[in-house]
């Protein structure tokens, strides 16, 4: 039995979605409600749910600005709102779904099972040690893969997206900024060199310092360097073994 939690400003809504719930997804239980940022911050760090189904606009702030507020994402995310026009942001905190009001039953049991996969394989954006080998799972708008790092040759931002190239020759394009995966893998062998890129130093061939600075791969992909970012790769170069 899968705990979950309802933010939306619409008492009617939540009732709704409590009832739709009830009749159509028997494994999830909620266990609590909240009508706004302020109370709905209160209630996730209270009850630490697995699912959260939350509105967008709300009285006292949008459902963006209460997880940007958020210490961690650690649940699974649906979003449930009137208008797909914040689609795009919704998928920038990774969220499981989109799902428009009045919501459709059969939409609302597809988002539940993706979310209990996601749950059950602690499918967000996360480390972990199996084996001695660190993996990383990639969550893109239509499914997970995960990979070890090693298999990651560099990640390229795409607007709130970013896309992860492989050794393989795979593009995967994933729902979170390369901001975030900066600060997930800065300390695992990754370099920003440059406001769009992100390259794994072992697959780095040669830094060519003249024209501003470029890197090239083991695949001879070539990377800008940023000039802000110059004396940071070579100071990482230098002490990389």
């Amino acid at each position: 039995m899968k705990k979950a939690v309802i933010i939306d400003d619409v008492e009617n809504a939540r009732i709704s979605l409590r009832s739709d719930l009830e009749d159509y997804c028997e494994q999830i239980e909620v266990i609590g409600e909240a009508d706004g940022v302020v109370s709905g911050a209160r209630l996730l760090k209270e009850m630490k749910p697995d699912i959260v189904f939350l509105d967008i606009q709300m009285r006292d702030g949008s459902g963006f600005d209460l997880l940007e507020i958020l210490p961690e994402i650690d649940f699974a995310l649906i979003f449930t709102t009137s208008s797909d026009e914040h689609a795009i942001q919704a998928f920038r905190f990774s969220a499981i779904d989109y799902l428009l009001k009045p919501i459709d039953p059969e939409q609302l049991m597809e988002a539940v099972e993706k979310a209990e996969k996601m749950h059950s394989k602690r499918l967000d954006v996360l480390r972990s040690n199996l084996g001695g080998t660190q993996r990383l799972a990639l969550n893109s708008q239509d499914k997970i893969r995960i990979v070890e790092l090693d298999e990651v040759v560099r990640c390229e931002s795409h607007g709130s997206y970013t896309l992860f190239y492989t050794r393989d020759g795979e593009s995967i394009l994933v729902t979170k900024t390369l901001k975030e995966y900066d600060l997930l893998l800065s300390d695992l062998g990754f370099l920003r060199v440059h406001q769009s890129h992100l390259v794994n130093m072992k697959y780095i061939k040669e830094f060519n310092k003249s024209d501003g600075g470029q890197i090239v791969l083991k695949d001879r992909t070539d990377i800008p360097v940023s000039s802000r970012k110059k004396t940071v790769v070579m100071r990482a170069l230098s002490h990389f073994a």
